[in-house]
């Protein structure tokens, strides 16, 4: 175990004092995220909704050691907020050399009684968030001469096969389609950036309990009933596809609990 976390340091040698974007970040899967990769030397844009979290975990987690992670307010429903992340990441720290797309959002909207903003607060968050972050973090990545950069999809199991939440699982399907667009347009263009899609099954996360804000018991039914993945294990895979070496693309990572049928 001792050698691998070396031979892990090693690889990840090359991401010290770069900067990544995570979206999401104050919370479950993204918090694990960005305190990972401040642990390995980068300086993290974690960004969310929530202000407070995000300043808690930097407070927590800054002055460690060569990371440092800077706390920006950021809704990515709202396309003007994201294009002044990424003025704030220029102007403050140069250029974006990693990009994750963690924020995402599911609402029990059956296709036939959901409704409407709902349906458009999941395109909003999990698809259009998504690829203005993407275009962004490309374009500036591609302005300051960084061609070896990696953008992170957080996806899901849902984007590979039809769960119970459909709309949720249209949504996911989406992401799928776009990291693997994201991928052929920027291989035309004869670029190094690589793009990676992460889909994870049930991680035990406050999603489950956000989707089933009427009846929590069901989240918590769902959480006791196998052994889940955790966010650590997430954040583990971020750094697996991060340590691939330059030949090798990680495209696509499944991760589900062994306990887990669907």
């Amino acid at each position: 175990m001792c050698i691998l976390l070396v031979n892990c340091r090693v690889k990840m040698d090359r991401w010290i004092g770069k900067v990544a974007v995570v979206t999401g970040a104050s919370a479950g899967i993204g918090e694990a995220i960005a305190k990972k990769l401040v642990s390995h030397g980068m300086k993290v844009v974690g960004c969310a909704r929530n202000e407070e979290k995000l300043k808690q975990i930097a407070s927590e987690i800054n002055g460690k050691g060569q990371g440092e992670m800077f706390p920006f307010k950021c809704d990515v429903k709202e396309e003007s907020q994201i294009l002044e992340m990424f003025k704030f990441v220029k102007q403050s720290l140069g250029s974006c050399h990693v990009l994750v797309n963690n924020a995402g959002l599911g609402h029990r909207a059956s296709l036939l009684s959901g409704k409407t903003e709902q349906w458009k607060e999941m395109l909003d968050v999990n698809v259009l968030g998504l690829s203005i972050c993407t275009r962004e973090a490309i374009q500036l990545m591609k302005a300051t001469n960084v061609d070896d950069g990696h953008v992170i999809n957080i996806n899901s199991m849902s984007g590979h096969r039809v769960s119970g939440m459909v709309f949720y699982s249209a949504t996911k399907f989406a992401v799928t389609a776009l990291t693997e667009g994201t991928r052929k347009e920027l291989r035309e263009i004869d670029s190094q950036i690589r793009v990676t899609s992460i889909s994870p099954g049930v991680v035990e996360t406050e999603f489950a309990y956000r989707c089933n804000i009427a009846d929590p018991a069901k989240a918590k039914d769902l959480y006791s009933s196998m052994d889940c993945i955790k966010s650590d294990d997430i954040a583990d895979s971020v750094v697996f596809a991060l340590q691939a070496p330059p030949h090798m693309d990680v495209n696509d990572i499944h991760i589900r609990p062994i306990q887990q049928k669907m």
